[in-house]
């Protein structure tokens, strides 16, 4: 059996590192950016660190914010038709999962206009050309963009979310510094940081993990589990070392999958528009609790790396309730809430189907059929 491993060409970490945007774009000949960043990220000069860059090096761009929080089919069009108008040649995509989604988006579409319908890029598409070339700019700590051959789109009309999985749409270029993220505030900070470490823990438990990316998620894991707490509160260590953990959960989960966490996590936000880490926080634990039987000794590991003392003298059911609480711990120390006021006993037929039919759904490591998926769902309904 062969394994596929796929990372961004160039990466940069630490404070400065925009600064190197320039001298990416010059080496490799582009002429004209297309800025993809959100209206909230542009009002507040986030957006102008990058642009001034670009100035102060004569690098003509165009600047697109039509982004939402959920990016929807409608985002996209708009994007590809703007990149066109622009006479672009290459992105910096500039944000979080939002704006990154939206980029690879517009960036597979241009360069594969046979697939300009967004609904036909669900899932695997047999896209043929790379991407137009994207310089990827994180301003928070979670996603993993900037480094995941995935992205998600919001289907309005049919109150769904779809993932892609294209090998086509990663970011050429990673610029990983955490001096873009020191304006995250406290609330996006926690979520955002509660989604990486679902992509830690569903990575390394998912059906596609092996050596090579156990060892990252591990790593991102005990990253996580110590900084995220000083991060939320403002610490600039903190903050750092949340963009690397955050960035090292990717490079593993984005070449073995997730779980379902995630499918349920998308459904919420596509019916609720549930902040996509809230709702990955607040699967996270219900689905380490469904899933421990299958996991064989992973969660000893998880916990050890959660920070958890003494975990090999503990029983196999200890050490697995051990990673669970300490999950739950950390998820409340940073004020994510346990329950969700919008699911009603009414929707649950809907967002089990929806969630079931996510493409994170197979990886999960214990399969989940419709009446598992409802019981999921109550375990959050107040």
């Amino acid at each position: 059996m062969s394994y596929r491993f796929m990372l961004n060409e160039t990466s940069y970490h630490g404070s400065g590192a925009i600064k190197e945007i320039a001298t990416e774009a010059k080496a490799r000949g582009f002429k004209k950016g297309f800025v993809c960043s959100d209206p909230d990220l542009v009002k507040f000069g986030v957006t102008k660190k990058v642009t001034k860059v670009l100035e102060e090096n004569g690098l003509d761009y165009t600047l697109y914010s039509d982004i939402k929080a959920n990016p929807t089919i409608e985002n996209v069009q708009h994007g590809v038709q703007a990149f066109k108008d622009a006479k672009a040649d290459y992105i910096v995509a500039i944000g979080g999962g939002s704006s990154m989604d939206t980029a690879k988006a517009i960036g597979i579409i241009i360069a594969n206009p046979e697939f300009e319908d967004v609904r036909s890029l669900e899932g695997t598409a047999p896209t043929k050309n790379p991407c137009i070339p994207i310089i990827a700019v994180p301003t928070t700590a979670g996603t993993a963009a900037e480094v995941t051959i995935n992205y998600v789109i919001t289907d309005t009309e049919r109150k769904r979310k779809f993932v892609c999985v294209d090998p086509h749409d990663m970011p050429v270029v990673a610029v990983v510094d955490p001096d873009m993220m020191a304006t995250m505030p406290k609330g996006l900070c926690a979520a955002t940081g509660m989604d990486a470490l679902t992509h830690a823990i569903e990575g390394y438990t998912t059906k596609g993990a092996w050596e090579m990316s156990d060892m990252f998620h591990l790593k991102a894991i005990e990253i996580i589990a110590r900084s995220l707490r000083a991060s939320v509160g403002g610490d600039a260590k903190g903050r750092e070392d949340m963009a690397l953990g955050q960035y090292i959960a990717g490079m593993g989960f984005s070449n073995v999958g997730l779980g379902i966490a995630h499918s349920m996590a998308h459904t919420l936000g596509a019916v609720y528009d549930t902040p996509h880490g809230v709702a990955c926080a607040m699967m996270l634990p219900i689905v380490m609790e469904f899933n421990q039987e299958a996991t064989g000794e992973k969660y000893r590991e998880i916990a050890r790396a959660m920070g958890v003392k003494n975990v090999d003298s503990m029983s196999r059911e200890e050490y697995r309730k051990a990673a669970i609480e300490a999950v739950k711990a950390l998820s409340k120390d940073v004020g994510i809430p346990e329950k969700l006021d919008a699911i009603k006993e009414e929707d649950l037929d809907f967002l089990a189907k929806s969630a079931k039919a996510d493409a994170c759904a197979p990886g999960n490591p214990k399969d989940a059929d419709i009446d598992d998926f409802k019981a999921l769902f109550r375990k959050i309904m107040k």
